[in-house]
Parts: C-alpha cells; sequence; structure tokens
C-alpha cells in the first residue's frame, strides 16, 4: 500500500492524481496504521511550517513520521513536509519541527522574489536511483519562501541556485525529501515518484 499522508493540509489531490496517472492507486490516510503499515510513504506539504508541526503533533502523527524514518522504511516528503523534518524553523519566530534531520529552516535572502516560484534546475549532488531517467540540472516546479539548511552536507542530493545554492533533494537512507513539487513538475515529476515507488518495491 501506498500511503499518502493527510494532516489536514498538504497537496493530496495533486499528489494522487500524479500516482493514479502512474497506474499506483495510493490511500490518502490520517490513520497511524495505514501509514505504519505502508510499502510506501508519502509526506506532502504545504502552507507554513509551524502549522504543519502543529497538525502533525494535535493528530499524533509527528510520532508516526518519526517512526517511519527511524525503521528506515521508504518515505517521500514534499515541500513544507521536507522542512519539517528539520530541527526548527525560522518561519514565524523560531519554531521547533520534527528533529529527525540536524538543520534550520531560512527565509530565503532578503532582495530576492519572494516566494521562489516557478521551474528551477536541480544539480545531482549524488548518484541514486531517485534520480533514474533524469538528466542533471532537469528542471523542477518550485513554490517556497524557506529553505532547508541541514547540518550534515552529507543528506544533500540535490541542490537548485536562487542567489544562493539551495537543498532541493535530501536523502538519508530510506528517507528521500524534495523542496519542489514533483506531482507539478510533468513528465519528469512523474518519473521521481515512479523511481520512488519502484525503490519502496511497490508494484503500478
Amino acid at each position: 500500500m501506498i500511503a499518502i499522508i493527510d494532516y489536514g493540509a498538504g497537496n493530496l489531490r495533486s499528489v494522487t492524481n500524479a500516482l493514479v496517472k502512474l497506474g499506483y492507486q495510493p490511500k490518502v490516510t490520517s490513520e497511524a496504521s495505514d501509514v505504519l503499515n505502508a510499502n510506501a510513504v508519502i509526506f506532502p506539504g504545504v502552507g507554513a511550517a509551524p502549522d504543519t508541526v502543529r497538525n502533525l503533533r494535535k493528530s499524533g502523527l509527528d510520532d508516526v513520521i518519526r517512526q517511519v524514518i527511524r525503521e528506515n522504511r521508504p518515505l517521500l516528503a514534499i515541500c513544507v513536509g521536507m522542512q519539517v523534518l528539520l530541527s526548527v524553523t525560522e518561519e514565524y519566530g523560531l519554531n521547533e519541527c520534527l528533529g529527525v534531520i540536524p538543520g534550520v529552516v531560512k527565509r530565503l535572502p532578503s532582495g530576492l522574489k519572494v516566494p521562489h516560484m516557478g521551474w528551477n534546475q536541480v544539480k545531482q549532488v549524488t548518484n541514486h536511483p531517485i534520480f533514474n531517467g533524469i538528466a542533471d540540472g532537469s528542471n523542477f516546479y518550485f513554490v517556497h519562501s524557506y529553505y532547508a539548511e541541514p547540518d550534515d552536507a552529507r543528506v544533500v542530493a540535490g541542490t537548485t541556485e536562487y542567489s544562493v545554492p539551495l537543498c532541493s533533494v535530501l536523502i538519508k537512507d530510506s528517507l528521500i525529501a524534495t523542496q519542489f513539487h514533483p506531482e507539478k513538475s510533468g513528465e519528469l515529476g512523474l518519473r521521481m515518484y515512479d523511481n520512488f515507488l519502484k525503490m519502496a518495491g511497490v508494484e503500478g
């Protein structure tokens, strides 16, 4: 089963439609048992990181996500879903996140157009199956005002230039996270979802 985490926000319909287009049958769920029993988990994110963390805590899904990652099970986090995995965010002051990946979520530098919205290139820092069939420097679709800065540079698998180099793909064991939205990124975004699910052993 593919579980798409529903915590009261997130880009659920677009993510679901992308997976259905690929021939998969995901389940949108807020049930801990569904998430913990899934072969692959997708954690979408839209909106503000502090609100996301608050909603996750309210539903108990924060501990569920930590458990999935601790047990080294396939999880793909998207946009704000990626950001809240870090220690803290500067959004609306300094707010605690899930603390799975040590690091800080920072606001994009002043003087830039914020949010960073539209297509931008992703430079592949590591050779990983998530990039199978995706050329280095391919364009993906971004919408964000904050960016993740992990303490450990080794988890940065992709970078994107927006005046400063941003971490646009984060990988640690079976955890993969993207700052961009694969579901809004056309055929290459679909390819990335398909790569993730094939890595997880899910059949379409």
